[in-house]
């Protein structure tokens, strides 16, 4: 089980600021050192966090290294081909969002667009995964694309565990589309809206190989340090896969 940490949510703070503290490339360092698979940062249109400038330092620091989240669009992925990170993925993206409220919508011509940012991802020799909710014709479609993997969306589960009612359910379809997922030849990721108390069941689906959680961990690290932080999340996925 690999956990990759979104430190997207350290840039917002300094973005309310619009100054140079926290650095998300120290934060970087830190994860590592806590124990971190890789680093992931989502490169938004807007600028809203991340900066062009945190992404070229990291992929000149981070050891790991970085899965780079974008949206299918011709700059974003002439950025991504540059850059050459560890993997992107392709993730949708509105405006008027707080944050990343579903999976891609793969009908019509988003397909096509997406296939082919998908296309030239790859024979850029990069890692390419797809940012989908968990559901049978999502699945078929991100195979249908060439990617490599798929990054299940987990808010619905994290909804669910929040309000106290159908968390079952949701990890239920998070089985089902982990387990479709593999069998169709994707690797299998998963993340959104996991946090220290609703992780344990996720990280033990077989299927899935690697997580990405960020604002949970970030969020601890006010008060605990980041990591700290990071190793007691480590630690909760270790113990859930061994007892799984």
């Amino acid at each position: 089980m690999r956990l990759h940490i979104n430190i997207d949510h350290v840039a917002t703070i300094r973005q309310a600021r619009r100054t140079d503290e926290p650095d998300p490339v120290r934060a970087a360092v830190l994860v590592e050192q806590g124990g971190a698979d890789g680093v992931t940062v989502h490169l938004r249109e807007d600028r809203r966090h991340i900066q062009d400038r945190d992404v070229r330092l990291l992929m000149e620091t981070v050891r790991t290294g970085v899965n780079l989240e974008i949206a299918a669009t011709d700059a974003m992925v002439s950025l991504a081909v540059e850059l050459a990170p560890m993997a992107v993925t392709l993730v949708p993206e509105n405006r008027e969002e707080i944050t990343t409220e579903g999976g891609l919508d793969l009908g019509g011509g988003v397909t096509d667009r997406v296939t082919a940012a998908v296309e030239a991802i790859r024979e850029a020799g990069v890692r390419t995964a797809l940012f989908i909710d968990p559901d049978p014709d999502a699945l078929h479609q991100a195979r249908d694309t060439g990617t490599d993997a798929v990054e299940l969306h987990t808010g619905e589960y994290a909804n669910a565990w929040r309000v106290g009612r159908g968390a079952p359910v949701e990890l239920d379809r998070l089985q089902r589309a982990a387990a479709l997922g593999r069998s169709l030849g994707l690797d299998v990721h998963a993340g959104h809206g996991l946090t220290y108390e609703n992780v344990a069941p996720v990280a033990s689906i077989a299927e899935i190989e690697e997580l990405n959680i960020g604002h949970s961990v970030v969020s601890r690290s006010v008060f605990q340090g980041i990591e700290a932080a990071v190793r007691a999340m480590k630690t909760i996925l270790m113990n859930a896969r061994r007892d799984a």
